[in-house]
């Protein structure tokens, strides 16, 4: 089955706000049809409003995401009411800083479970359907800390670096259904993630990346002609690590 810009159908998830909030409101723009996940309804009913402003449709879907055992079927409950999904835009995350002789096993596994499993749980949430469509396009959201050994940010590395290696094997494995894998790695952005409990560091947030940057590059990624790809693609600051 062939989509054309005003038929696709995308998942965003962490979509409240930063890049999640600013790729669901790119992608409106760019008539792509959204449902959006994030824990928070009345912020999700915002977003969802701004993208309706621009005449596609868009639906708020409060799931937790960090409930891994049932993000598979949540993401399957979604195709049911929002329609067949041929983007899927894995962005949640939580941000987590300590020492790794300093990190519990408790904190561990919610940032592996939250950036990595719960990826996993959209994924295969997706799969039957884009298999279906012999079309699909999964993107994931990574970060430079993925190839990159920043002291206190550990966990966080893991469960990065876990994602790009999933989404190779992924799309080696999909590539013959027709559904393309994709992942994006920025360098710090100007999102609440700094603001968060978990997450201790002092950066000049005035030289990050604007969310609306990333947003354009996860937009340009999905609207790629059927024939291309990118595998992976970094994008900084212009102003290098901060």
């Amino acid at each position: 089955m062939s989509f054309n810009s005003s038929q696709r159908r995308a998942i965003i998830t962490g979509a409240s706000s930063g890049i999640g909030k600013a790729t669901a409101l790119a992608f409106a723009k760019a008539g792509i049809h959204v449902a959006l996940v994030s824990r928070s309804q009345d912020k999700l009913e915002a977003v969802v409003n701004a993208a309706q402003a621009v005449g596609v449709e868009a639906k708020a879907y409060p799931i937790d995401l960090a409930k891994i055992e049932e993000v598979k079927e949540k993401i399957e409950e979604i195709i049911q009411d929002f329609g067949l999904i041929n983007i899927l835009v894995n962005n949640a995350g939580i941000g987590y800083t300590n020492s790794v002789s300093e990190t519990s096993l408790s904190d561990w596994q919610e940032v592996i479970n939250l950036n990595l499993t719960s990826v996993f749980q959209c994924v295969l949430g997706v799969l039957p359907s884009m298999r279906e469509q012999s079309e699909g396009i999964i993107i994931n959201i990574a970060s430079i800390a993925a190839n990159n050994p920043f002291p206190g940010w550990g966990a966080y590395c893991v469960s990065k670096s876990g994602l790009v290696a999933f989404s190779k094997v992924l799309a080696a494995e999909e590539r013959a259904n027709g559904i393309r894998v994709m992942t994006i790695s920025p360098g710090a952005v100007n999102t609440p993630i700094w603001d968060t409990d978990t997450v201790q560091a002092d950066l000049d947030r005035s030289v990050m990346l604007h969310p609306e940057t990333v947003a354009q590059a996860i937009l340009q990624a999905a609207l790629l002609p059927k024939e291309a790809v990118i595998d992976e693609m970094t994008i900084m600051p212009s102003s290098g690590t901060l």
